[in-house]
C-alpha cells in the first residue's frame, strides 16, 4: 500500500501544555494505526518543545510531521506559560486563517510522502476547527483531552448563565455559601455544587475565559464525533449522558496505557514537555523505599502566591517524609520562587526540588506513594493508571470537578483546603503516606489501575472505541 493512500489526519490541540501532550499521544496511536499525521502547534509552543528536548523522536518517524501556525501574540517569556485570557481571546481571533492557510497550503502539496488530507482531529477547546473544515470541507472530529464528565461541566457554563448562576454578583458570594448551592438537574453527575463549576467565580459578565469556555462547548456538538480522554467503567454515567449530544461518543483511554503496548522504539523516547524534564529526580527515587515518597506537581499553568508555596514547602518539611516537589519557573506570581532557609535545613535529606520531570515515569516509579497535586485531568487521570492516590489542591477549570471525584466517588483523594496552611499538608502528607486512610486509598487506587489495564486490553471498551473511532474518522470523509 502506497502512502498516498494512507488516511491523512491533521491533529490541532489547543495550545497549553495538558492539552498538547495529550494530544500529541493520541496522533501517535492513530500514526501506529496507519494514518499519516500532520501535528500542528503554535510556533511558539513548538520552539518551547524543541528547546526542551521534545519530540525529536519523531522528525525521522515516516509519515509523521509537524506544522506550525502564528498566535498572533506579543513575544513573551518562553520558559512561562502564556497569558491565559490573551491566549483565548487570540484562540477566537487569530488561529483561523492561519490554520485554513496551512490546510490548503497541505491539499495543494500532495506527493508520496504528504498524501490528502482526509480529516481534521481537533480538541473541543480549538473551535476555529469546525469553521476551518466545512470552509476546506474537512471533516472534523474531535479528541477531549479532558474526562466526560469534566467536558459536561463546560457544556453547562451556557445554562448556568442563562440561569442566572454566573456571573456571581459580587466578591462577598465567594465566601457567604452561594457557591455551595447544589446543582441537581445536570444529567449523568451527581452531587454537583456551583464551586465544582470551571471558571464559575467571575464576578465579569465579560471574563475572556468564562466566554472562550462558552463558546467552544456550544460549538464542538458540530463535530462528526467525540472521543474523551477516560475509560468506561470510570464514568458510564456521564457517557451515557453525552450520547444524548452527540450521536457517536467514545471513551478512549488512558493513553499513556496504550502507548505502553507498542514495540516501535523510535516512540520510546519522545518527550511531550515545554519544559526540560530533569531525569536525575528518578535516580533520587531509587534510592528510597516502596510508597514512601510523596510527588509534588502543581501542573503547567496554576501560579500561586508565594505564601502558599511556603505553606506547602514547610508542611512537607515537618511532616519528615521524603518528596519530590516540583518548581517550574513561573509557578510563583510575579517574583522567584525563594523558600525559607528554614525548609533547606529540615529537607536536606529528605527532600529533591526539580524544575520539571518525566511525570508518568515519576508516578509508576515504585517508591512513589502519593501525589500532591492540582488535580488537572491529565495528572489524575496518569496518577489513576499508575495505581497512586492524591492529596488534591484544585485551582481552576475542571480541577475542582476532577477533585470531587476523586475524593467523593472514586475513592482515592483527600483534599487540600483553598486557604493552604502547613500544618493541614503535613498532617495529610502523613497520612497519605503512612496512615490507614492512605493505605485504603492506594488499595482503591490499585483497583483503578486494573481497571484502566483492562480497557486498553485486546478485547477492553477502550481498545474497542479506538477502532470504532478510526472507522469514524475514515468514513467520515466518504
Amino acid at each position: 500500500m502506497g502512502s498516498n493512500s494512507k488516511p491523512h489526519a491533521v491533529v490541532i490541540p489547543s495550545p497549553f501544555q495538558g492539552h498538547i501532550k495529550a494530544m500529541l499521544k493520541f496522533a501517535m496511536l492513530l500514526h501506529c494505526k496507519g494514518f499519516h499525521v500532520t501535528f500542528v502547534n503554535t510556533e511558539f509552543n513548538h520552539k518551547r518543545i524543541l528547546r526542551s528536548g521534545g519530540p525529536v523522536a519523531l522528525d525521522n518517524l515516516p509519515g509523521f510531521h509537524f506544522e506550525t501556525i502564528p498566535d498572533g501574540l506579543p513575544p513573551s517569556d518562553i520558559d512561562a506559560t502564556q497569558d491565559i485570557p490573551s491566549l483565548c481571546a487570540a484562540l477566537n481571533k487569530n488561529f483561523l486563517a492561519p490554520f485554513k492557510d496551512l490546510l490548503v497550503r497541505l491539499q495543494n502539496s500532495v506527493s508520496e510522502n504528504n498524501p490528502p488530507v482526509t480529516s481534521i482531529v481537533s480538541d473541543p477547546f480549538a473551535p476555529f476547527s469546525i469553521k476551518a473544515g466545512e470552509d476546506v470541507g474537512l471533516p472534523v472530529v474531535m479528541y477531549a483531552t479532558v474526562r466526560a464528565i469534566g467536558y459536561i461541566g463546560f457544556k453547562q457554563l451556557y445554562a448556568l448563565r442563562e440561569k442566572g448562576f454566573s456571573p456571581i454578583k459580587d466578591v462577598s458570594y465567594l465566601s457567604n455559601g452561594y457557591l455551595d448551592t447544589n446543582v441537581d438537574w445536570v444529567p449523568g453527575v451527581k452531587g454537583l455544587r456551583l464551586k465544582h463549576f470551571p471558571f464559575i467565580e467571575t464576578t465579569d459578565p465579560d471574563d475572556i475565559i468564562f466566554n472562550f469556555l462558552v463558546g467552544a462547548a456550544e460549538t464542538s456538538v458540530k463535530a462528526r464525533a467525540i472521543a474523551f480522554h477516560t475509560f468506561d467503567a470510570l464514568e458510564p454515567e456521564a457517557l451515557g449522558a453525552l450520547s444524548t449530544i452527540f450521536s457517536h461518543v467514545y471513551s478512549i483511554g488512558p493513553l499513556q496505557l496504550f502507548l505502553n503496548q507498542i514495540e516501535e522504539n523510535s516512540l520510546k523516547s519522545v518527550g511531550y514537555s515545554l519544559w526540560k524534564e530533569e531525569s536525575k529526580c528518578l535516580q533520587w527515587l531509587d534510592t528510597k523505599e516502596p510508597n514512601s515518597v510523596v510527588y509534588v506537581n502543581y501542573g503547567s499553568t496554576v501560579v500561586m502566591a508565594t505564601d502558599q508555596l511556603v505553606e506547602f514547602a514547610m508542611g512537607l518539611a515537618n511532616s519528615k517524609i521524603p518528596f519530590l516537589l516540583i518548581i517550574r519557573p513561573d509557578l510563583v506570581s510575579g517574583e522567584s520562587s525563594v523558600l525559607p532557609a528554614e525548609f533547606a535545613e529540615k529537607t536536606q535529606k529528605h527532600g529533591f526540588i526539580a524544575s520539571w520531570c518525566p511525570q508518568e515515569e515519576v508516578l509508576n516509579h515504585p517508591s512513589v506513594g502519593g501525589f500532591l497535586t492540582h488535580c488537572g485531568w491529565g495528572s489524575t487521570i496518569e496518577s489513576l493508571s499508575a495505581g497512586v492516590p492524591m492529596l488534591c489542591w484544585p485551582f481552576f477549570g475542571d480541577q475542582p470537578m476532577n477533585c470531587k471525584y476523586s475524593c467523593n466517588e472514586w475513592g482515592v483523594g483527600m483534599e487540600i483546603d483553598k486557604n493552604v496552611k502547613r500544618e493541614e499538608v503535613g498532617k495529610l502528607v502523613k497520612e497519605l503516606i503512612e496512615g490507614e486512610k492512605g493505605a485504603k486509598m492506594r488499595e482503591k487506587a490499585m483497583k483503578w489501575k486494573r481497571l484502566a489495564e483492562e480497557a486498553v486490553g485486546p478485547e477492553g471498551t477502550s481498545s474497542i472505541n479506538l477502532d470504532k473511532f478510526i472507522n469514524e474518522i475514515k468514513s467520515s470523509n466518504n
